[in-house]
C-alpha cells in the first residue's frame, strides 16, 4: 500500500470517527431503554481505550521523527499544548502515556482491541512498573488475563502484590518512589495555581507534620473547611522558610513591583508644585522602604505620536531641513523658489530627529532624576517614593541590566515565542535586532523568550522573532509563518 493510500485510508477513518461520535453526541438518549443506555455506555468505554491507544500510536510516531520541530517546538508536550489547544496537564498526560505503553505492549494491544479500560491500564501499569523489566511483560499478561477473566481491581491488587513478592529478591531495596518522584505547579487563572505529584514517603511524612502543625483551627469563628486550612497551612509554611530560611534572602520576603503611569502622578493633587520643584532644583527621590519587602516602583508612560511628530517639525523646521509642503518656503507656490534639500535627505533627518527627541525625553523623564521620580517621591509616602527603575535605556550594552529585564519581565509576562508560554524563571531577553547589528538595549527591542526558542530555535534554527504594536508576535522561518494570534484573513 503507497503513502497516498495510507493517509487517505487515515483521514476516511478519521472522518468516519468524528461523523460517528457528532451523531452519538446529538442523540437524544432519552428516547433509548435503560439496557440501550448501558450497552452506549460500555461501547464508550471501549472506545475511549482504542481512541488512547490510537492517538498514542500516532504521537509515537510523531515523536519519534521529531516532527514537532516542523512548527519550532521544543517537544512533542509543547506541540500538543499549542497546536491541538489542549492544557499542559493533557498535553504532558498523553506523552506519558505513548511512553506507557511503549514499555506495556501488552497493555497497548488490549487497549485498541478495546478489552480493558483506561483507568484499570493506568493502575496495572503502575503496579508492574515496580517490577524488572524482564518481568513485566509476563505480569502484564497475568493481569489482564485476569481482568479480562471477570477479576475486580481488588482482586488484580492482591494478585499484582503476589507477583511482586515472588519475583522480587530478597535484597531488592524497597520501592520508596524516588525515581518517580516529582511536583508539578501549575498556574491559570489570575495566579492561582494547582499543585500536583508524587512525593517519597520520606517528603510526605515531612510535609504532613508541617501541615498538622500549621493547620489547627485557630478558634471557634475559624470556619475554614480541612482543605482549607491546609492550604493556609502550606502559604504560611512557604512564608516562614521565605522570610528566614531561604539562602540570599536575607530575611526579605518578596519583591513588589508598584506600578503607576505618569498620567497617574501627573493628575495627582500637588503635581504641578512638585514639577516647578523639580525644574528648579532636580532632586532625587529619598531611598527606603518602611516595610518587610524590597519595593520597586515602575513607572510607565507612552509616546504620543502627534506630540512626537509636531515636535520633530518644529526641530526640522528650526534647523531648515524641511522640504515640499512642511517648507514654508518649498509651499508657496507663486514664490518660484525652492530650498533645494532632497526629499531622501529630509527623511534621514526626520527619522534622526525622532530618535533624538525620544532618546532626550525618556533621559528626561526616567532615573533617580528624573521627572517621573521626582514626582513620586513629592507626592507619594514611603515606601513609593524610593528610586524608580528607568523606563528606557535606549543604549547598547553588552549585558542587560537587572532594572531593564524586570520591565521585560512586566510587559511580557512569558516567553513571546508563538505558540509558548513559559514563565520569566526559564526565560532569556532576546535582542529583536541583535546587539552585533547595532540592536539597542530597550523595551522596544528586547522580548522574553525561553531558553529553547533562544538559543536553539531562533540562533541556531534561524526563526526571525518579530514584536508588533498591537502586542502580538511572528516568527517566521523561510515561507513559514507561525503567529501567536489568529491567522490574518487573506
Amino acid at each position: 500500500m503507497g503513502q497516498a493510500s495510507k493517509s487517505a485510508d487515515a483521514a476516511a477513518a478519521l472522518a468516519s470517527v468524528s461523523a460517528a461520535l457528532s451523531l452519538l453526541a446529538g442523540l437524544d438518549a432519552t428516547e433509548l431503554t435503560s439496557a440501550e443506555q448501558a450497552d452506549c455506555l460500555r461501547a464508550m468505554e471501549c472506545a475511549h481505550a482504542q481512541l488512547l491507544a490510537a492517538r498514542s500510536t500516532v504521537l509515537a510516531a510523531f515523536t519519534a521523527a521529531r516532527a514537532f520541530e516542523d512548527d519550532a517546538a521544543g517537544g512533542p508536550r509543547s506541540w500538543l499544548r499549542w497546536q491541538t489547544r489542549i492544557t499542559t496537564a493533557a498535553a504532558s498526560d498523553a506523552v506519558v502515556w505513548t511512553q506507557r505503553l511503549a514499555d506495556h505492549p501488552a497493555i497497548a494491544r488490549a487497549l485498541a482491541d478495546g478489552q480493558i479500560s483506561v483507568s484499570w491500564s493506568r493502575k496495572i501499569c503502575s503496579w508492574t512498573d515496580r517490577l524488572s523489566a524482564d518481568a513485566r511483560g509476563d505480569a502484564d499478561q497475568i493481569l489482564l488475563d485476569a481482568a479480562v477473566g471477570g477479576a475486580g481491581l481488588r482482586d488484580l491488587g492482591g494478585l499484582a502484590e503476589e507477583i511482586y513478592r515472588r519475583t522480587a529478591g530478597p535484597d531488592t531495596d524497597k520501592d520508596d518512589g524516588f525515581d518517580s518522584r516529582n511536583i508539578r505547579l501549575l498556574t491559570h487563572f489570575r495566579g492561582a495555581g494547582k499543585l500536583e505529584g508524587d512525593l517519597t514517603p520520606e517528603c510526605a511524612a515531612a510535609l504532613r507534620a508541617v501541615l498538622d502543625s500549621l493547620s489547627a483551627k485557630a478558634g471557634p469563628e475559624d470556619v475554614r473547611t480541612t482543605a482549607q486550612r491546609q492550604h493556609d497551612a502550606l502559604a504560611e509554611a512557604c512564608q516562614r522558610l521565605i522570610t528566614g530560611g531561604l539562602p540570599d534572602r536575607a530575611g526579605q520576603p518578596t519583591q513588589v513591583q508598584l506600578h503607576m503611569s505618569l498620567d497617574q502622578l501627573l493628575g495627582r493633587r500637588g503635581a504641578d508644585d512638585a514639577m516647578a520643584d523639580w525644574a528648579g532644583h532636580g532632586p532625587t527621590a529619598g531611598a527606603g522602604a518602611e516595610c518587610d519587602a524590597s519595593i520597586s516602583p515602575i513607572v510607565t508612560a507612552h509616546v504620543d505620536p502627534a506630540e512626537l511628530a509636531e515636535q520633530t517639525r518644529e526641530f526640522l523646521r528650526d534647523t531648515g531641513l524641511l522640504t515640499g509642503s512642511e517648507c514654508p518656503v518649498c509651499a508657496n507656490p507663486t514664490s518660484g523658489v525652492r530650498c533645494g534639500v532632497h526629499p531622501r535627505t529630509t527623511a534621514m533627518a526626520r527619522s534622526a530627529a525622532r530618535d533624538l527627541i525620544l532618546s532626550r525625553a525618556i533621559r528626561l523623564l526616567s532615573g533617580p532624576g528624573g521627572l517621573a521620580a521626582h514626582l513620586r517621591g513629592a507626592l507619594l509616602p514611603q515606601p513609593a517614593a524610593s528610586i524608580s527603575l528607568p523606563l528606557d535605556l535606549g543604549r547598547s550594552t553588552d549585558t542587560v541590566p537587572p532594572t531593564m529585564r524586570r520591565a521585560v519581565i512586566v510587559r511580557d509576562k512569558h516567553c513571546r515565542f508563538p505558540g509558548c508560554i513559559q514563565p520569566p524563571p526559564y526565560c532569556q531577553v532576546h535582542h529583536l535586532i541583535p546587539v552585533a547589528r547595532g540592536g539597542p538595549t530597550s523595551l522596544e527591542n528586547c522580548c522574553l523568550v525561553c531558553l529553547f526558542h533562544h538559543q536553539i530555535a531562533i540562533h541556531k534554527w534561524g526563526w526571525q522573532l518579530d514584536m508588533h504594536a498591537d502586542g502580538t508576535t511572528t516568527a517566521t522561518l523561510g515561507d513559514r509563518i507561525l503567529y501567536s494570534h489568529a491567522v490574518p484573513a487573506a
